[in-house]
């Protein structure tokens, strides 16, 4: 369990901390818009609601606990910096929660990180340490900046106070439209969905909370019906946000407020991003987009279960995404 994510009740953060949360980073953070379209409720056949946290600082929801995390810290903690590892969004948004701070961030990076999102980290002033794109020169590499810098360590998702400050979004998104009984929210390590389902849960104890992910990186949904952590080998989706695997801060929440997962394919990604581009005129990157994805699935349509959800909030994750990857999977 990371430094930072001490109990709270049954887990590592809770209605309070999320509302204490919030009070710390209203002042940094934007209250993203929510939007919808009735083309896309007419070919989903639900009303949607799509929280577009791709207009937060840094370009998507990892702001708000990296903000959150940062400015927990005391003063003595902070002077230090922080540091992490990351090749997406939380690297780029601790960067920027670390320079409205005023202390350094050192960021340990794969080699391969989608080019957009290490231009990011450098935009906000993070020190690029680079490693081997697998786990363990990851951590290691971090592990020795740690040792030469006496920087804080934050975890990407398995830190209360990262849970804490990505539950931000769900209090707000509840307050913008309180008609939602369902929520969709992307899947990966659990930070995001962990955050949403404590915050919505609470305001709404009735409210489904259900997490996408992608087949190609489908621990998740194989963890919930194991009853414990799945990790996988390896990892096969475009969607690059989303091939981290639950850590123990998160599992517990997983496990007991996520009411299912749903798991879609890569052409069902695609798909929905240019809906978004097309419809919501919204850039999405895949990570993003799999919530879409996943209410337009057969595997959600036909679900007798799921049929009373009829007010569905989706969360529009992050909008960083290269280019040119992007027109090339349009094309496949």
């Amino acid at each position: 369990m990371e430094e930072g994510s001490q109990m709270r009740g049954k887990y590592v953060a809770d209605i309070s901390s999320i509302r204490e949360a919030q009070a710390r980073i209203n002042s940094f953070i934007h209250k993203t818009p929510v939007l919808s379209s009735e083309s896309l409720n007419a070919v989903s056949g639900r009303r949607l609601f799509f929280k577009c946290e791709c207009f937060q600082k840094g370009g998507a929801f990892k702001f708000r606990g990296a903000c959150n995390a940062v400015f927990s810290l005391d003063n003595d903690q902070a002077a230090k910096g922080v540091v992490t590892h990351s090749s997406g969004n939380h690297a780029a948004a601790l960067s920027l929660a670390a320079k409205l701070r005023g202390i350094p961030a050192y960021i340990v990076i794969p080699k391969g990180a989608p080019k957009c999102k290490v231009e990011n980290v450098m935009r906000y002033g993070g020190q690029v340490i680079w490693s081997e794109a697998t786990m363990q020169s990851r951590e290691s590499v971090a592990s020795k900046v740690l040792q030469e810098t006496g920087a804080v360590l934050l975890h990407p998702y398995n830190d209360g106070r990262i849970i804490s400050g990505q539950g931000t979004l769900s209090l707000e998104l509840l307050e913008q439209a309180p008609d939602i009984d369902t929520l969709i929210v992307p899947i990966s390590g659990g930070g995001l969905v962990s955050g949403v389902a404590l915050a919505a849960k609470s305001i709404n104890p009735a409210i489904r909370v259900l997490a996408a992910e992608p087949r190609g990186a489908n621990d998740a949904a194989q963890s919930k019906a194991a009853g414990r952590i799945i990790t996988l080998p390896e990892t096969n989706t475009i969607a690059d946000g989303l091939r981290a695997f639950l850590g123990d801060c998160t599992w517990p929440i997983v496990r007991d407020l996520v009411d299912d997962i749903i798991t879609v394919d890569d052409k069902e990604i695609i798909e929905a991003m240019k809906l978004c581009y097309e419809i919501l005129k919204v850039v999405v990157e895949p990570s993003g987009a799999i919530g879409l994805a996943a209410v337009l699935s057969d595997s959600f349509k036909k679900n007798p279960a799921l049929k009373n959800c009829s007010n569905i909030g989706i969360i529009l994750s992050g909008g960083n995404v290269d280019l040119g990857g992007l027109w090339d999977s349009f094309r496949k």
